[in-house]
């Protein structure tokens, strides 16, 4: 089953780059087909098998030769990777299919804000709706508490949106996609998710400037960090949370 997961996971993953690449230029990502934008050649089905169709072309479009980006792969791969995790924390479940999800949507979310420093809000409506059927859908099977989650959402746009308010140095969006993560998380959740994502856009900005990679007034997205930590909260939340508790009690 862990092995149908993964599969399912590397062709979502391969739809999830479309959307990256199409959604900026608001191109359709339904029409026209996958093709090569170099060449404009229709990409057959042979030739979108996730990862194995990069490898035996050796990363080129099969028409013209130009070099396919390693990020096409690399982000089927983590996509696969990440469903398979969660399936193998949670198996088939509601935790399972929602998780996946919201996963999915932070990839499409993170790669879009590292290329273009925007957050579209398409997205983020996208995952609002999703995040309140998981709420509406997990307090009628009695495993989402509606308050908690709801609140989670308030509370996760409210802070970022603060934060946007007193310093200018992040964007609406990345308020959007806390609250987004808050209506999965919880309350804990978006706390935590928050204290890790500081962390590590502190961590890269140290580094950034340490060896200059660029300069102080260059925008930095902050989208993906709070992604990635929403990403281990979910794996590893409550454990960060007692962890961190633990100093204190």
């Amino acid at each position: 089953m862990g092995i149908f997961v993964f599969i399912i996971g590397l062709c979502i993953g391969s739809f999830l780059n479309v959307c990256i690449y199409r959604i900026p230029k608001e191109e359709s990502i339904s029409f026209p087909p996958s093709h090569c934008t170099t060449c404009g050649y229709n990409l057959k089905a042979y030739d979108l098998v996730p990862i194995l169709s990069y490898l035996f072309l050796r990363g080129k479009c099969r028409k013209c030769g130009e070099k396919i980006s390693l990020r096409y792969p690399l982000i089927e791969l983590l996509n696969g990777l990440i469903y398979l995790l969660i399936f193998i924390k949670f198996g088939i479940s509601l935790n399972f299919i929602f998780y996946s999800l919201l996963s999915s949507l932070l990839i499409v979310i993170s790669f879009i804000d590292l290329d273009s420093k925007y957050i579209y809000t398409s997205n983020t409506i996208l995952g609002a709706v999703i995040g309140c059927i998981y709420i509406l859908v997990g307090a009628y099977i009695g495993e989402v508490n509606i308050i908690n989650n709801l609140l989670g959402g308030i509370i996760g746009y409210a802070i970022i949106y603060l934060i946007v308010i007193a310093t200018n140095g992040m964007g609406q969006g990345d308020a959007e996609i806390a609250g987004i993560c808050g209506l999965f998380l919880g309350i804990k959740g978006i706390l935590v998710t928050l204290f890790i994502s500081i962390i590590l856009g502190g961590l890269v900005g140290i580094i950034i400037l340490l060896f200059k990679l660029k300069d102080k007034k260059s925008e930095i997205a902050f989208g993906p960090y709070i992604a990635i930590a929403a990403v281990i909260c979910i794996f590893y939340g409550h454990e960060i949370l007692s962890l961190y508790l633990s100093f204190f009690y």
